[in-house]
């Protein structure tokens, strides 16, 4: 798990600690036992209000680096990731957020970009990723308005996967990430990133990438498909997250 622990600051981000996240990341990606990422914002009160705009200058070094000015906002990890969401995701904080595979985030958490009134840009992929998570028109709404929204809205759009009761966006995001564990990997991983890479593809390449992300696991599949010959997961027992 990666907590953002600058309260003081609303968990805003400056230089060295987006050089924490990126070693973090970095740490996650290269062990084989953590199956699955979880970001979040220590204090209930913000899970990240951005970059840390006192210490703008502290970013001028990573604008331009290969794993982006947050720390690793322009590289997409292996493994699944979850963001667990309370109170403020703002700005570079919700371009940190839709970097996450899904969103789950309590009642008072309030999402948008509000560095649209300061002239800002939006350089951690938000442009990119919000528009393929939500739909390019409510994408635009948020990107040129700035406007905030509330958790009844961003569910309705899609822009938060899961709204849980107060205080327990950290509990149920851990509680995914422990049943998505417990998955077969190979074969979640490889539907994963045929998702991931397929969105940039036609729709004939998307097929045709999946069947080949497919073929590569096909003996994995055999087995499972054997194990549920023999009983196993019958009822729905071990459905969902």
């Amino acid at each position: 798990m990666l907590t953002i622990d600058r309260q003081a600051r609303r968990n805003a981000v400056d230089g060295p600690t987006a050089q924490k996240l990126l070693d973090g990341y970095r740490t996650f990606e290269a062990d084989d036992d953590a199956r699955v990422l979880v970001v979040t914002g220590a204090g209930g009160v913000s899970f990240c209000a951005g970059a840390d705009l006192k210490a703008i200058d502290t970013f001028a070094p990573r604008l331009d680096s290969a794993e982006g000015p947050f720390g690793f906002t322009r590289l997409t990890p292996d493994k699944p990731t979850i963001a667990a969401i309370e109170g403020w995701c703002l700005a570079g904080g919700l371009e940190l957020a839709l970097w996450c595979d899904l969103r789950i985030a309590s009642p008072s958490s309030q999402l948008g970009f509000p560095e649209r009134r300061w002239g800002v840009p939006l350089i951690d992929g938000g442009t990119q990723r919000l528009p393929r998570i939500v739909g390019l028109g409510r994408g635009l709404d948020l990107i040129l308005t700035g406007r905030m929204v509330q958790t009844d809205e961003a569910l309705a759009m899609g822009l938060v996967t899961e709204v849980v009761p107060e205080g327990q966006h950290l509990s149920r995001a851990l509680e995914i990430s422990e049943a998505l564990a417990r998955f077969p990997q190979e074969t979640m991983l490889a539907d994963r990133r045929a998702a991931i890479e397929g969105i940039g593809m036609t729709f004939e390449e998307g097929l045709r990438f999946e069947a080949s992300a497919a073929l590569e696991v096909f003996e994995v599949a055999q087995r499972g498909a054997a194990r549920f010959a023999a009983g196993e997961g019958r009822g729905a027992a071990g459905a969902g997250a």
